[in-house]
């Protein structure tokens, strides 16, 4: 088990755009599992790759797991995802391994068609609402270097910003 270093705001990483990946190789399928690690160390439901440093276009997800019972890992490794459709709207309190110790309401599309390849490149296509679709959009908008307090009022995410960058000039 490897395990990444996850980037908190502001580190400007964070802001980069993933570019597509095209080489399902052996290399890929190491660091998607050093992915799903980092993420069930730091207790998250997903993770993208922007977030421990990594330009690729993916992230891992896993709703299911507990935090405690190891049998309940089942990560799912989406590869140049793509949401084909959206329909309505809902508003969910998110947080994120970035921005620690800080959540909010985010207004995200309740249901979503979305499509990606694999870890072996497989084509696939999912039909997502409630919490499975806001998850796959929080870490979508990560390879689009957008963060859930981007989606905040100006004066929130100014106070929130504030507060981050005073937490790391600390630490």
């Amino acid at each position: 088990m490897a395990l990444l270093q996850v980037l908190s705001y502001p580190d400007p990483f964070l802001k980069n755009i993933a570019t597509p990946v095209d080489c399902f190789d052996e290399e890929l399928k190491s660091f998607l599992k050093d992915m799903a690690d980092t993420m069930y160390d730091s207790v998250g439901i997903g993770l993208a790759a922007i977030q421990v440093g990594s330009i690729k276009r993916m992230f891992v997800m896993d709703l299911g797991f507990d935090g405690d019972d190891d049998t309940t890992k089942d990560p799912l490794f989406l590869i140049n995802p793509v949401i084909i459709e959206k329909e309505g709207e809902q508003i969910m309190e998110e947080g994120c391994l970035s921005v620690p110790d800080y959540r909010a309401d985010v207004v995200r599309a309740r249901e979503i068609t979305l499509e990606y390849q694999d870890e072996t490149g497989a084509k696939k296509k999912i039909q997502a609402t409630g919490l499975t679709s806001v998850c796959i959009q929080h870490e979508l908008d990560h390879l689009d270097g957008v963060l859930f307090i981007d989606h905040l009022s100006p004066l929130r995410r100014k106070m929130i910003q504030k507060k981050l960058k005073k937490l790391a000039q600390t630490s």
